[in-house]
């Protein structure tokens, strides 16, 4: 049996734990524990010298295993194993221990923190001695790449891939591209036209050669894993086979219905419109009451169905710049008329948006603010004999008064929010959706565009909302990644997997029934389950069903586990007699 020899690293990350837990303390007591070698403290264990500090001691002093105490796995642990993998160890030899979220930044007690950070120090010392080599394995990928959804995403991630020379299937629900960017007519904060800019890309989508348009289609089903999944479509009648290697999901956000919301009175009075059907004015160059007058007063309501705990509480982000954008316009097209933004927010975020927000403010438009949680605004018809159709009450924040707003026009800055078939889609291909239903990415910060199924990116508004630089952003993102892909040829898949012995599977299928990335299938001729191990996550929902505990996964077996559990507690009740 060989000798386990550790190294204990644990860092200050600049202040942020060492303001409140004695770093040095953790690394002098943790060196006595069995099995350490050598056991250092340092300011910044993830930059360059750190990893090489940490690759120095493995060489000089045959390190087999490596624990490094310092801020989320989620965030350092991959950095950590390539600095084991460059010093010729296994990178699964290593074991992490969060003591900044998990510790620093949630006490203010400063001795009580170190001692924490001591016992989960030593849970990882004590796992890591249980841990096994796990070799890197890889699949071949298939270069050619599922699009859903034809809007301005789906046609920028179609482009950029078949502009390389890759095969793109792009699938659009609806009879026509462009998605909800064909709707409108110009775009902030420049006011340039949307439709000059969409029609060109769907011009060059429609007759681009390595792409494979399918109108008025839906995916139903999706097999396989990445670089090599699978579906089947109905067009026409007839049943085409597709197979591609990754899958950018496009699909979009649909604005919000008002039609719930009593006091706009939408649907009540004909001219209050949504912004979206403001736009189908802007774009027939018709800015006219429904009496085929031009409105003298015009109000601008912002943030309906956002910003709200009765509809959501999200802010749909693009309302304000294209409120500002409206009022511009209308300027433009009748400069005598009255035109109100009726506010709960301002946010002007962007390039270029707040210089708007400034120069709208000085052209005669009137800002009033109202409470958005408390105090909506409320639509009532006008007394006959008064020179609008409608009036608008409304406590004004700024000045404390109740006012009247007049109006001939209103227009509903209406949010977005997530289509209906969300759910079918999240479970067509494998992702998983937040509590507003929009599809999830595999981190906000490190890894926005990726899903936690491998080969599956989402770009968009689907994703959350967002305006159409940030859009083609994120499409641009996410086809740099499937491109690198590509171009290897093969990806490396998770080796950290759910692995079964059939000795004692009885066949029940358990497993299969909880596997939430379908990842286990069922070998009729053995009786057993059988794992997927290019489509399984190692999430360990099958081993905690078995009943019979025939599955196991690698990297969180058992000795591991409790393991771990010994070492916390020990080094717990060690430091309370303390």
């Amino acid at each position: 049996m060989e000798e386990i020899r550790i190294g204990v690293y644990i860092c200050w990350c600049g202040t942020n734990i060492s303001r409140m837990v004695d770093v040095e303390d953790v690394a002098r007591e943790l060196s006595e524990m069995p099995g350490v070698v050598i056991s250092k403290d340092y300011k910044y264990m993830c930059s360059d010298p750190g990893q090489a500090l940490i690759i120095k001691d493995i060489k000089e002093h045959k390190l087999n295993r490596v624990v490094v105490s310092a801020c989320s796995p989620r965030i350092h642990e991959l950095t950590f194993r390539k600095a084991l993998e460059n010093a010729g160890l296994n990178p699964y030899m290593f074991q992490m221990a969060n003591i900044r979220e998990q510790v620093s930044w949630v006490h203010d007690d400063r001795e009580k923190a170190t001692k924490k950070a001591k016992a989960l120090v030593a849970a990882a010392i004590n796992r890591v001695k249980w841990h096994e080599s796990l070799d890197k394995r890889t699949v071949s990928i298939n270069p050619s790449t599922l699009v859903i959804g034809g809007g301005i995403a789906g046609i920028t991630a179609a482009l950029e891939l078949a502009d390389t020379g890759s095969p793109v299937y792009l699938i659009e629900k609806t009879t026509e591209l462009g998605g909800n960017m064909a709707k409108i007519d110009l775009t902030f904060p420049y006011l340039n036209s949307a439709r000059q800019i969409i029609q060109e890309k769907i011009e060059r989508t429609e007759h681009h050669p390595n792409i494979h348009i399918f109108k008025n289609t839906v995916v139903d089903e999706i097999f396989g894993y990445i670089g090599n999944f699978n579906s089947i479509i109905g067009q026409n009648g007839s049943e085409i086979d597709l197979k591609f290697g990754n899958i950018v999901v496009a699909t979009g956000l649909k604005p919000f219905d008002p039609s719930g919301l009593e006091n706009y009175g939408y649907g009540k009075f004909p001219d209050v419109i949504t912004s979206l059907e403001f736009e189908k004015k802007l774009l027939s160059g018709n800015i006219l009451t429904n009496e085929g007058k031009d409105p003298e007063n015009v109000v601008i309501i912002h943030c309906v169905g956002s910003r709200n705990r009765s509809e959501h509480e999200y802010c749909s982000r693009t309302c304000c710049m294209t409120a500002l954008k409206y009022a511009n316009q209308l300027r433009s097209a009748i400069p005598d008329a009255n035109i109100y933004q009726a506010y709960a927010d301002m946010r002007a975020f962007g390039k270029g948006c707040e210089e708007l927000y400034t120069s709208t403010s000085r052209k005669g438009i009137m800002f009033l603010m109202f409470d958005q949680q408390n105090d909506l605004p409320v639509i009532k018809k006008a007394e006959p004999g008064d020179s609008c159709n409608m009036l608008i009450e409304m406590n004004e924040k700024l000045s404390g008064e109740k006012i009247e707003i007049p109006a001939d026009m209103v227009i509903l800055m209406v949010g977005l929010e997530a289509h209906e078939d969300a759910k079918k889609i999240s479970h067509t291909v494998g992702i998983s959706l937040d509590g507003n239903s929009f599809f999830m990415e595999k981190h906000p910060k490190l890894d926005p565009v990726a899903t936690t199924t491998s080969g599956v990116y989402v770009v968009g508004n689907c994703q959350a909302p967002k305006d159409i630089p940030d859009t083609i952003t994120q499409a641009k993102a996410a086809t740099a990644r499937i491109m690198g892909t590509i171009k290897q040829g093969e990806v490396e898949v998770e080796v950290i997997t759910a692995v079964v012995n059939e000795d004692i599977c009885c066949g029940c299928q358990t497993c299969i029934q909880v596997c939430p990335y379908t990842a286990i299938t069922y070998d009729v001729v053995k009786g057993v389950s059988v794992v997927n191990e290019a489509i399984c996550k190692g999430c360990g929902t099958c081993g905690s069903a078995c009943p019979t505990g025939a599955i196991r996964s690698r990297h969180f077996t058992d000795n591991q586990i409790l393991s771990q559990i010994k070492g916390l507690l020990s080094k717990s009740l060690e430091l309370k007699e303390v």
